[in-house]
């Protein structure tokens, strides 16, 4: 059988199963003590995971519908809670401070995912295409957001039906974002230096399975250091190299709806999938989310 398109950027394609026993995972943000955050959407709990036993601890038992999450400035957790409609942020005393909700006094809708945006701004996905009835949406489109410091709010986008995942280029110049639904897609925008978008286009399709929505959407999103783009989908893990072609798809023992980079030498791929992690081993390291 003649080896994938793809085999050169990972020392093994077999994957190893670091944790079990959730409903449906999200979030994977590996921190430096050599835990890993994960978040079981689907029960509503924020665990803390030791990579190396699969042991589970319990952060958050009600988290909101903790989704995506990474590392601010600071190194603090901030994450997207899509149940609750919110961006928080982890404090050091264990308390949880509200970053945003509210555009002009309208709810956000459902925010899903979040990455470390030009100095200490924060990016993140505000799809509103599911999940949440006409009723309750109150800005009536899906955006990208700019989170700066000061807590305020800047729309950068809302051209794409439902951005999922996200992840800037190594140089910053391209901000790639997953578009799950109606229209399964990788978007890509060009980023000026102050952050704002534009030439919004799509990179290339991503169609369903068989079973539609059932077999996999295009979600979780991540680049390593030499621009190979990585992108949870229908079937596995999609990866394009730095030119954006299509090298194929990586498939594993269950669907994928996430995945980020850890170890001390950031080349571990840890990929959450419905009911389990698990980790691959690299070539190149992946783009860094702790400052």
């Amino acid at each position: 059988m003649t080896a994938p398109a793809f085999a050169p950027l990972f020392e093994s394609l077999e994957p190893r199963k670091v944790a079990t026993g959730f409903v449906f995972t999200e979030g994977p943000l590996w921190d430096p003590s050599g835990f890993l955050y994960v978040s079981d959407v689907d029960a509503r709990i924020h665990y803390r995971v030791d990579v190396e036993t699969g042991e589970k601890t319990v952060i958050r038992a009600d988290s909101g519908g903790a989704n995506g999450a990474v590392f601010d400035s600071q190194g603090r957790v901030v994450i997207c809670e899509q149940d609750a409609r919110r961006v928080c942020r982890y404090e050091s005393d264990g308390g949880l401070t509200l970053l945003a909700d509210r555009f002009e006094g309208k709810r956000l809708n459902r925010c899903n995912d979040v990455v470390r945006g030009s100095g200490d701004s924060l990016v993140f996905t505000d799809p509103d295409k599911k999940a949440l009835p006409e009723s309750e949406k109150e800005l009536g489109h899906a955006a990208i957001w700019k989170l700066d410091a000061d807590r305020s709010l800047k729309m950068l986008g809302s051209d794409m039906n439902h951005p999922n995942g996200l992840a800037f280029s190594p140089d910053g110049k391209t901000l790639y974002v997953s578009n799950s639904r109606p229209d399964p897609h990788l978007h890509a925008y060009d980023v000026a230096s102050d952050g704002s978008l534009s030439g919004s286009r799509v990179v290339q399709e991503m169609p369903y399975g068989p079973a539609g929505e059932l077999d996999g959407v295009p979600d979780g999103l991540k680049l390593d250091e030499e621009g190979n783009i990585f992108s949870t989908g229908p079937g596995g893990v999609w990866i394009w190299n730095s030119d954006e072609e299509l090298l194929g798809v990586l498939e594993l023992p269950e669907l994928p709806a996430n995945l980020g980079w850890g170890g001390a030498d950031r080349r571990t791929m840890y990929v959450t999938a419905r009911t389990s992690v698990y980790s691959l081993r690299v070539v190149t390291p992946g783009i860094p989310v702790q400052p």
